[in-house]
């Protein structure tokens, strides 16, 4: 009677023990499952450090943005734009080492630095060696830009007049790309995105 107790027991901690190894390989597998469909938290720190980097640049040259607008009118929004795109929110080496956050091109006697740049010309992009301004500080990239704006060129003193006069962001990129800023045939668009993803209206 004992003997049959005894294989009845183990029968049942046979049973038992395999259910418990069933339920855990399918614990671990679903658990694995899940961690391969969602982004990892490495991409979400990642992502989340990106934004607080963004935020943070645009925070530091808002203020001088709207100063700009007081002066001559341009939406700060659009000068914001311009300046995260161009720059890659400042961090860009002509950026970051040489101060010019909307890579601007030297003329005539001012300081200059060469780098490779990309330009969209004959419906392709082609990597070339341009000379940039150099600026002491992003203020004075601002304040370069914006009297660019105003003044024009040599050989155009109303080139931009179009952004200064614009209503809103839309005809104020829209007139950039016209003017020719950039050879990007997509610039206008880009600028638009950047504003609206960024919130850059907030300090027009």
């Amino acid at each position: 009677m004992a003997r049959k107790k005894r294989k009845k027991s183990f029968v049942r901690f046979l049973f038992t023990s395999c259910l418990l190894i069933f339920a855990l390989g399918f614990a671990i597998n679903k658990a694995s499952n899940t961690m391969t469909n969602t982004p990892s938290t490495q991409n979400l720190i990642a992502e989340d450090t990106a934004r607080m980097q963004a935020e943070d640049f645009i925070q530091r040259i808002a203020p001088i943005a709207q100063e700009m607008q007081k002066q001559n009118g341009i939406l700060p929004s659009i000068i914001l734009a311009q300046a995260a795109l161009e720059s890659d929110f400042g961090n860009s080496l002509l950026a970051s080492k040489y101060h010019n956050l909307f890579g601007v091109k030297a003329f005539g006697h001012s300081q200059s630095v060469n780098l490779d740049t990309k330009e969209f010309i004959d419906g392709q992009w082609i990597t070339y060696s341009g000379e940039f301004r150099v600026y002491n500080s992003w203020r004075e990239s601002i304040e370069a830009h914006s009297a660019l704006m105003e003044n024009g060129v040599t050989w155009n003193a109303q080139l931009y007049h179009g952004v200064i006069n614009a209503r809103n962001y839309v005809e104020a990129a829209n007139a950039l790309q016209d003017a020719g800023y950039a050879t990007d045939p997509t610039y206008a668009q880009k600028l638009i995105q950047m504003i609206e993803q960024h919130n850059l209206t907030r300090f027009d």
